[in-house]
Order: structure tokens, then C-alpha cells, then sequence
């Protein structure tokens, strides 16, 4: 014992000394959690830290897609609102169509036709009987949409098809006006169309 290092209040008493106790666990968890919790709040709200996108948006693709359209592009937007509400169901959400019941959209050789012409005949008065696309067999029927759709809802979704590049297209846009012409010429027409007509029909005016 050192009389003069012991005694009450010297300086040995008020010196800090280093221990060997761990953190908290529930301190390290809560760090952990926090962590986690900044990375998501960042991934869901930093755009992939792009500069062009503010929140709400996740991304530059969502922000582009939400911007006003013009032209071609605009109809293409319009056209597959009405491709989800009424082709869907036969043609698939990726336009692949059913195996031996409903033919493809994508990459098929109608669809891709110089002209719309037979589309738009197809759309107005439906068609029935043995099909071939892309070297398939399909045998269904597509009933008429000339009572159901407008003249710019055709020409919309055919529009979205025809130009539909994640699809495998790549041809022109329909206009209304083709939709209303063709419409008053097929006016008297009461029946579906049968592949072997509309091939005899020129795709192009």
C-alpha cells in the first residue's frame, strides 16, 4: 500500500480507466436496423440517384413514361389501354396469343403487313376459321368490335400492335381517318371475314 497514491482524493482516483465490456447486443441491433432501414429509404426514394427523378418517382423510365405525348406516341399510350381491356384475354399480355386457339400479335406476319387494311377489316367484323401465323395453325373466332369500338380506339390499339417493338414490330401507325374510310365501305358486311377473303384484300391502298 502506497500512503501517498491511496490516500482519499488523489489523483489515481480521477484518472479514467479502459474495460473489456462488449457494446449491447441491442445496441448493435439497433445500428443494424437503422442501416437497413436508410439503404430502402434511399432505393425507394433516389430515383437510382439519378438527377432527373425527384420523389414520388422511382425511376427516370416511370417519370418518362407519366410525361404528355404527342402523335404516334400518344395513340400507342391510348392503344394499350384498349389492347388490356379487350385483347388480353385471347391474345395474352405479351401479345404471344394460346397455343392452337388464339393466334400471336407479336412478330406476326399480318401484323406486319405494308398497310392496315386487313387489320382494321379484321378488328371491324371479326373474323373466323383456320388461320396460319408465323407457320401455326389456329382455329377460333374473333368476333366483330365495329359496335364496340370507335374509329380512334382502332386505330389506337392497332397502332400500339403494329408498332409494338418489345413485341417484334415495327410497322406504321393507323390513323382514324383509315378506320372511318374502311368503316363505310365494309358497312354492308353482316358476316366475319374468312382468312382466304381478307388475303385477296391489298393490304395498302
Amino acid at each position: 500500500m502506497n500512503p501517498e497514491t491511496d490516500k482519499p482524493g488523489s489523483t489515481e482516483d480521477l484518472e479514467p480507466t479502459a474495460g473489456d465490456s462488449e457494446a449491447p447486443v441491442w445496441l448493435m441491433i439497433m445500428i443494424a436496423l437503422l442501416l437497413l432501414w436508410g439503404m430502402t429509404f434511399l432505393d425507394a426514394r433516389g430515383g437510382g440517384f439519378d438527377s432527373r427523378v425527384y420523389e414520388p418517382y422511382h425511376s427516370f423510365t416511370q417519370l418518362d413514361s407519366l410525361q404528355p405525348r404527342s402523335g404516334d406516341a400518344q395513340l400507342a399510350m391510348k392503344g394499350r389501354k384498349v389492347y388490356e381491356t379487350y385483347c388480353t384475354p385471347c391474345h395474352q399480355p405479351n401479345g404471344q396469343g394460346l397455343p392452337g386457339q388464339f393466334p400471336p400479335l407479336a412478330g406476326s406476319d399480318w401484323v406486319a403487313a405494308a398497310g392496315p387494311n386487313r387489320m382494321i377489316r379484321l378488328v371491324l367484323d371479326g373474323i373466323q376459321g383456320p388461320i396460319t401465323v408465323k407457320g401455326l395453325q389456329f382455329n377460333n373466332a374473333m368476333p366483330p368490335q365495329k359496335d364496340l369500338l370507335k374509329d380512334d380506339d382502332i386505330a389506337a390499339v392497332l397502332t400500339f400492335v403494329r408498332g409494338n417493338k418489345d413485341w417484334g414490330n415495327g410497322s406504321s401507325a393507323v390513323t382514324a381517318e383509315q378506320v372511318k374510310s374502311i368503316r363505310a365501305k365494309v358497312a354492308d358486311r353482316s358476316t366475319p371475314w374468312s382468312p382466304d377473303e381478307l388475303l385477296q384484300v391489298p393490304d395498302k391502298d
